[in-house]
């Protein structure tokens, strides 16, 4: 049985590599059609074409930066939670935690003796 699905898994990635060049070769085409479209367009039309291209790229750039806030304002947040212990809150945890590794190791040593 893992044969079969192991040849079926093979056919189906040369089927998907055989449509992304189909779809590839298409894009290229769409492409060079849109592209030679250019050269007739009236200034009105350019002017309409620029327009939206720099509210896509724009709403792109807004994005982007959105989300590096976003990004930043968590980092913060985290470093505002780790550092929300006084330091001399965490020096008497940090004390207890070395007391207890401390009498954990004696208590091993005086076991072994």
């Amino acid at each position: 049985m893992s044969g079969i699905t192991a040849k079926t898994w093979l056919k189906l990635c040369d089927r998907q590599t055989a449509l992304k060049k189909g779809i590839k070769e298409a894009e290229e085409g769409l492409d060079l059609r849109v592209y030679e479209q250019y050269p007739g367009l009236s200034e009105a039309e350019v002017k309409a074409l620029v327009d939206k291209w720099l509210a896509r790229i724009g709403g792109a750039i807004a994005g982007e930066m959105e989300r590096g806030s976003q990004g930043l304002t968590q980092r913060v947040r985290v470093l505002a939670e780790r550092d929300e212990m006084p330091l001399p809150q965490l020096t008497i945890r940090v004390a207890l935690h070395l007391s207890k590794v401390t009498f954990m190791r004696f208590s091993r040593w005086l076991r072994l003796s």
